[in-house]
């Protein structure tokens, strides 16, 4: 076994403090990775406080992960020591399901392995993430990081990115499209960005007047106060697809009233409480609610190596380890531009 030192919560009342702990060998498909950068999701918050009751203990978080390959198992083809790879939300699947086979492990019918509160085939013991000096993960649940990016800002695109660019994609933004992002968080920055250079004309909504320069900083050709019913009445009508990022719950009927005929909403945003749907104006104009869960291990690449071709990264704010509980703090009040990213060099120190 190996031993790793990391950071953990020993329940879901006490806060992350040093965790050593062991991860299995490194098997004959495995790829071990030295940890550089981890980002910070609000999921990883939601699991360590059991707040989706999924919380296992000692509970190590951590979903988007950039390091170097350290070594690899003897059948090993994709990857080499040194290389600069990412593991993003799930570290295996069954891979025989339909969705598997199509390469849409997310949506794995037996249910994919989570790089963090999932069990591992291999040794049968609870996963642990990335807030952590090292990894093990099977050669085919690793991602090439293109090397022109910042790592540290990259690791937020192994579930920021890919959780915003998957519907962006199947849904078909684009030139000649109209695309709404509702928030401007972790994710809606990212879905910003994502949008902006796909082409598609992209509107960013936001309670906060303050992000009305950000937003456009970041790319997008108008900024909607969602509060200010005339500034949504312009757009009525007029979207072909609205992603909503926000992670509590919140009235979409607004929101409805501006997409097309046959438009589609799309809810990648987790609240921790259920969210009622008013029905009747999907019922009116045939629109489209739907949700969307990151993506397969081969639509990831895809958007990887879409960032790397034009230089999209996350916005980041960069934390030593020992800092994480108040990054949590400061997660929950939105005070962040966008994403806490740990530097595990601090767990030297």
């Amino acid at each position: 076994m190996l031993t790793c030192t990391g950071f953990a919560a020993p329940d879901a009342q006490s806060p992350l403090a040093p965790l050593n702990f062991t991860r299995r060998d490194v098997g004959l498909s495995d790829v071990e990775i030295e940890i550089l950068y981890c980002g910070v999701c609000h999921s990883d918050l939601h699991f360590v406080r059991n707040e989706w009751g999924n919380g296992t203990y000692p509970a190590v978080p951590g979903h988007e992960i950039v390091g170097r390959v350290k070594s690899v198992g003897a059948q090993v083809t994709k990857y080499k020591v040194g290389e600069l790879v990412g593991v993003g939300c799930l570290v295996d699947s069954c891979r025989t399901c339909p969705s598997c086979q199509e390469g849409l492990e997310q949506y794995c019918e037996p249910g994919f392995t989570g790089t963090y509160g999932g069990v591992e085939k291999q040794t049968g013991e609870p996963t642990k993430g990335g807030y952590a000096d090292k990894i093990v993960v099977d050669q085919d649940f690793v991602l090439r990081i293109p090397e022109n990016l910042d790592p540290a800002a990259a690791a937020p695109l192994l579930c920021a990115g890919i959780t915003t660019y998957s519907p962006l994609r199947h849904w078909g933004a684009g030139p000649g499209k109209k695309v709404g992002i509702i928030g401007l968080g972790g994710l809606g920055h990212m879905g910003v960005k994502l949008s902006h250079a796909l082409g598609a004309e992209t509107i960013l909504f936001t309670t906060s007047a303050s992000k009305v320069n950000d937003g456009k900083a970041l790319g997008a050709d108008d900024v909607v106060l969602s509060k200010d019913a005339e500034q949504m009445a312009k757009h009525a009508n007029s979207f072909d697809l609205i992603i909503d990022t926000v992670a509590a719950a919140h009235d979409l009927t607004p929101y409805f009233g501006l997409l097309k005929r046959e438009g589609t909403m799309v809810q990648v945003g987790a609240p921790d409480k259920p969210m009622p749907i008013n029905v009747f104006p999907l019922l009116f104009k045939r629109l489209n609610f739907s949700g969307s869960l990151i993506g397969g291990i081969k639509e990831t690449q895809e958007m990887l190596d879409f960032c790397g071709q034009h230089n999209i990264t996350s916005e980041v704010e960069i934390i030593p380890i020992q800092y994480i509980n108040e990054a949590y703090e400061r997660m929950l009040k939105s005070d962040v531009k966008y994403r806490f990213c740990i530097d595990m060099a601090s767990l030297q120190g």
